[in-house]
């Protein structure tokens, strides 16, 4: 079975051999892919029945072995897995299931892709004792994603403002529309009164972030 972009990255970022959950599963398309594709078990989970009948349905049309179907809210039900997926959820949500991990342990990777708020997720996860290993982007049409992938060192840190809004992605595309997103809500700033410094600070972000699209 074929994956969009989106999913394809993120099923690349997991292990292989390992027990993955992917939390939010929706229709369990990225399950039933890592199940057929070398994981040793997957759990597929979500929070409403609705998804998880047709994630049943996908299970049993493409005959993947290994997935369980679990009702759970983020990870409440979910005793263990070594790699954990959370896509298509916002920043904030997504720190909020981490947070509530009863098993998390130095080995235990995170593949998270956040549909708002990245920054957020960044700043959280380096202020909570995680550290991302890779940063990965795909395209569906216009629409940018970043993918990344966060273990536990236990080493809490600040991380600075370049770094929340785009982490360690060298992908030239990807940087060039972060900068031009930062240079509009400037503008915006520019028509509203008292935000000319909050303007003028985005705007220096905006450069910090070209300056390293021109040098990949």
């Amino acid at each position: 079975m074929s994956l969009d972009s989106r999913l394809q990255t993120a099923a690349d970022l997991c292990r292989s051999g390992v027990v993955v959950a992917d939390v939010g599963t929706d229709h369990a398309q990225l399950a039933c892919y890592l199940a057929m594709n070398g994981a040793k078990a997957v759990i597929a989970s979500d929070v409403r029945e609705g998804p998880l009948e047709a994630a049943r349905r996908t299970v049993a049309e493409t005959g993947a072995k290994g997935v369980t179907v679990l009702l759970s809210d983020g990870l409440d039900k979910i005793d263990y897995a070594d790699d954990v997926v959370i896509c298509g959820m916002g920043g904030e949500l997504i720190a909020r299931i981490i947070e509530g991990c009863r098993f998390l342990s130095e080995n235990t990777r995170f593949i998270l892709q956040p549909m708002t708020r990245a920054d957020f997720l960044r700043r959280w996860l380096y202020s909570s004792g995680f550290e991302l290993d890779a940063e990965r982007t795909a395209y569906d049409g216009s629409r940018a994603y970043v993918i990344m992938r966060a273990r536990y060192t236990g080493k809490k840190r600040d991380i600075d403002d370049v770094f929340a809004l785009v982490g360690a992605v060298s992908d030239k595309k990807y940087l060039t529309l972060a900068a031009e997103k930062l240079m509009k809500n400037a503008e915006g700033m520019d028509r509203s009164d008292g935000c000319s410094e909050q303007a003028e600070k985005l705007r220096g972000i905006a450069r910090s972030i070209l300056s390293r699209a021109e040098s990949v």
